[in-house]
């Protein structure tokens, strides 16, 4: 499929990866339109002339007026937290997909692309997993939702009227990125951050220019019903990546704590913010989303696709920095 002149709705737009998304799209000649359930509209999307509509993925009406008059659909809204009532999660990340994807067959777009996680193999898997490997949900709400996203997803796939494409995304991060650049490097700021046991395991980084690669790849090959596990290809420990976001910022090393006693220190910590009535800034499960112990698989992306990630980590995180030096996070 050529993108030139093709129209794209990406959902999510009032998040880092939907914005960026949008911005490149604009670049390879796409006309965008955004859905996003705040009604902030970031400057860049002003200055870019995105098309917004506020609203929310699971709503009936709003998901087919968005849908109207779209080639692609690139979804990447979803409630994404380290824990929660599944309940809630399982609103947004399955009803809500499932309402845009078949709003979006209704109204006659040709391709959806899902972003998904690696988080649907959970916190203990195979060295060098691949899409084919076993799925886990952990108990863990996020987890459970993007495996059950997938499953009631991939039925609707049916080229050449409507094809499904699936995205296991790995540890996004660059400018903008909330979980693995924001939040740690405030926490560092505060003297509050550790890394788990010697920051032991693999990172499974992603800068969000090669995961959108990725995803525009995948369209162009039309490569319908199948899955993808995308992320840098290097094989960065936990330690080393917090390790070098700390000196990007010129701040003091953070520490390592035994798993258990960070886990229990940050249960006591949201408890005590409870007692305040303020939101957690940090969960205890967090913990195992930041001492995932291999790296993924991203052979099947780069035999089909082509996928060759083109910002390693070095250039990532001096693009980060200068994005730091303008921003107040």
């Amino acid at each position: 499929m050529n993108l030139q002149s093709k129209t794209l709705l990406i959902t999510g737009t009032d998040e880092f990866v939907g914005l960026r998304a949008a911005e490149l799209a604009i670049a390879q000649g796409m006309k965008v339109r955004g859905l996003q359930s705040s009604a902030d509209v970031n400057k860049t999307a002003q200055n870019l002339g995105i098309e917004i509509i506020v609203g929310s993925i699971t709503d009936a009406s709003i998901a087919q007026k968005a849908c109207q008059g779209v080639d692609i659909v690139l979804h990447t809204a979803q409630m994404a937290q380290e824990a929660g009532a599944i309940k809630e999660f399982r609103a947004v990340n399955v009803d809500g997909t499932v309402n845009i994807a078949k709003a979006a067959k209704n109204a006659g777009v040709k391709t959806f692309v899902h972003l998904s996680s690696v988080m649907v193999y959970g916190f203990n898997y195979a060295d060098g997993i691949t899409e084919t490997g076993t799925l886990s949900g952990e108990n863990n709400s996020y987890c459970q939702t993007k495996i059950e996203a997938e499953t009631a997803l991939l039925p609707l796939n049916s080229p050449p009227d409507f094809g499904v494409i699936v995205i296991r995304a790995g540890d996004v991060y660059g400018p903008g990125s909330t979980s693995w650049v924001v939040r740690p490097i405030s926490m560092m700021r505060q003297k509050l951050f550790a890394y788990a046991n010697d920051g032991q395991g693999v990172m499974n980084h992603l800068y969000v220019d090669n995961l959108i690669d990725a995803v525009f790849l995948a369209i162009q090959k039309e490569t319908y019903g199948e899955v993808f596990n995308i992320t840098d290809g290097q094989e960065t420990s936990w330690k080393e990546y917090f390790l070098r976001l700390a000196a990007m910022e010129g701040l003091a090393a953070p520490m390592s704590l035994p798993k258990d006693e960070m886990k229990l220190f940050l249960k006591l910590r949201a408890q005590g913010q409870k007692l305040f009535r303020k939101k957690a800034d940090i969960l205890p499960e967090s913990v195992d989303f930041m001492s995932r112990p291999h790296a993924y698989s991203i052979a099947k992306a780069q035999n089909l696709l082509d996928y060759k990630p083109k910002i390693d980590l070095e250039d990532g995180l001096r693009l980060t920095q200068e994005w730091l030096k303008k921003t107040d996070i």
